[in-house]
């Protein structure tokens, strides 16, 4: 059984620490809802979990399936089942999604997927997510609209099958049809593979559809508050000021974060591999 266990992890940006000690375990085919005030560190702790290297690891551990995380670099965590969705898909012109996501399978693949088992999972996945036929001609996310960037982060889920998904506020710039769609693709998904979770997200909406198991609320770079489901329904109703009220937590002040920008699972693996994809 695959997990993720994460102890007294502090992180720092420049000389601005962000992450001050934070401890979590995440089990197999657990969803995990990470909920904080902005600025707070959750893009920052995902961000660390996949090795962006703006995000300096200055303590603790990160160790899934066994094995040391913060050892390997990028593509070796992919290959390892660690994906994430971002909050802000790059554009990457001159290179077709096809192309893309068929170099990123095949890094993963002792043989190389034959052209005809890619294009078939490649077609499942856009119709299950209601995107464009056209999709897999088009660019990586040059002209998408912000809903269909987030979709795209999750037709290349649907096709790397990771064992643990990060999805950073995946839910944002996604309209409420496109909400359920891609909640009921998740939910498919994870009862295929037993795939984890980890969600960043503001919205009860979302939430409620994906079903967190667990609840942590992240405030000045600590999980303050953990629990089941019922914390992220009180937040969505009643925000974040109560925590502060009953926990004793004095606020920090607010620095401006740079966005964390690291490319999309297979992005790092396949970056000399790509040229050659559509071969």
């Amino acid at each position: 059984m695959k997990s993720l266990e994460i102890k007294n992890l502090c992180v720092s940006v420049g000389e601005k620490e962000i992450l001050k000690g934070v401890d979590l375990v995440v089990r197999e085919n657990e969803v995990h809802a990470l909920m904080g005030p902005n600025g707070n560190g959750k893009s920052t702790l995902l961000a660390a979990i996949m090795g962006n290297p703006k995000y300096n690891v200055t303590d603790g551990s990160i160790v899934f399936d066994g094995k040391d995380v913060l050892a390997m670099p990028v593509n070796e965590r992919s290959k390892a089942g660690l994906f994430l969705a971002m909050q802000y898909p790059q554009e990457i012109p001159g290179v077709t999604n096809s192309d893309f996501l068929r170099a990123a399978i095949n890094v993963r693949r002792e043989r190389p997927i034959s052209l005809f088992a890619f294009i078939k999972a490649m077609e499942s996945s856009i119709s299950e997510l209601q995107m464009k036929e056209d999709l897999a001609h088009r660019f990586l996310n040059e002209g998408f609209s912000g809903g269909e960037k987030k979709r795209n982060e999750i037709v290349q889920m649907m096709l790397l099958k990771p064992s643990l998904a990060m999805l950073d506020e995946i839910d944002s710039g996604l309209d409420v049809d496109a909400l359920r769609i891609v909640a009921n693709a998740l939910g498919k998904l994870r009862e295929e593979t037993n795939m984890s979770m980890i969600v960043v997200s503001h919205y009860g909406r979302f939430l409620e559809l994906v079903k967190p198991t667990f609840t942590h609320v992240l405030v000045n770079g600590r999980i303050a508050l953990q629990g089941d489901y019922s914390i992220a329904k009180r937040i969505d109703e009643e925000g974040y000021d109560w925590i502060y009220q009953e926990y004793g937590i004095e606020r920090e002040e607010e620095e401006a974060m740079p966005a964390p920008r690291v490319t999309s699972i297979g992005a790092c693996a396949v970056r000399e591999s790509v040229k050659g994809a559509g071969k």
